[in-house]
């Protein structure tokens, strides 16, 4: 659902990442068919059994004796959903019995920001298939799960290439951050302190030279809660800075503007396509 939302927003500027976004909307929408098809296969018999309520089902053994019946509840009271809600069918819940809601789709209309949480939430899908793999033994069950889980993989790699034809693509978004700010790490814990690419050498993104803060509270002090902060380690300065927002964010502007007609708007062009047939 995600990839399909934020498709909407760059069919007109960007079709080329549109179609990638449907193509694989389509596809993860074939992944939740085989989910709930291995659901309900590893469930079955579980919904007759519920029907057949008179003779079979646990409901009966409830008033058979005092074990049946605190039996009963302890099964309710660990899984209370799954026969009450589902009839022993799949349900749009997480783990924790949590439902589905719209609050998961991250869409921003940037394709700078949409692509990474992208690539984020490929991530996060490929460590839970392979944390699911752990629980079973079921040789198709696991061919299943290793599908799905390299298709993940595979999908990761189209949104980093996509990104990456996307110039420039850092930071998110149009404005380039404040040069001040933008390479200063501040150390705020007390103990060991760890040193890396992080907060020392080059940073990936800018390259600026990282400015390592040992004492945050002194620096805020001494430079008027940071307003007369200085950029350091960094060639890029505040009128430099205002400058490549404007000029990327023209650029920008007149993508989408360009793509976007005002006039005759139409989603489809079916009656074109029937016109060139015929």
């Amino acid at each position: 659902m995600q990839y399909f939302v934020q498709a909407f927003a760059c069919r007109n500027p960007y079709p080329d990442k549109y179609d990638m976004l449907m193509d694989i909307a389509t596809e993860e929408l074939g992944h939740l068919e085989i989910v709930g098809a291995t659901i309900q296969m590893l469930l079955s018999g579980i919904n007759g059994e519920l029907k057949d309520a008179a003779d079979r089902a646990d409901f009966a053994r409830m008033f058979g004796s005092k074990g049946n019946r605190e039996e009963f509840i302890h099964e309710a009271t660990l899984n209370p959903q799954f026969g009450v809600l589902t009839g022993g069918g799949p349900r749009l819940t997480d783990s924790n019995g949590v439902p589905w809601q719209g609050s998961y789709v991250n869409a921003n209309g940037d394709l700078t920001v949409d692509l990474r949480s992208d690539i984020a939430a490929e991530s996060r899908a490929k460590i839970v298939y392979e944390y699911l793999m752990q629980f079973t033994e079921d040789p198709y069950v696991l061919e299943t799960l290793n599908f799905l889980m390299t298709r993940e993989v595979a999908h990761f790699q189209q949104f980093e290439a996509a990104l990456d034809t996307i110039r420039p693509n850092f930071p998110p978004g149009v404005l380039q951050s404040d040069p001040r700010y933008s390479n200063l790490y501040y150390n705020m814990s007390e103990g060991e302190d760890s040193r890396g690419p992080w907060n020392e050498g080059k940073s990936v993104g800018f390259n600026e030279t990282w400015q390592y803060v040992d004492d945050p509270k002194r620096q805020v002090d001494r430079t008027n809660g940071l307003l007369d902060t200085e950029p350091t380690g960094t060639d890029r300065t505040l009128a430099s800075v205002e400058k490549a927002d404007k000029q990327l964010g023209k650029k920008r502007s007149a993508e989408i503007d360009s793509a976007t007609p005002l006039e005759d708007i139409q989603w489809s062009r079916y009656a074109e396509m029937a016109e060139e047939i015929g």
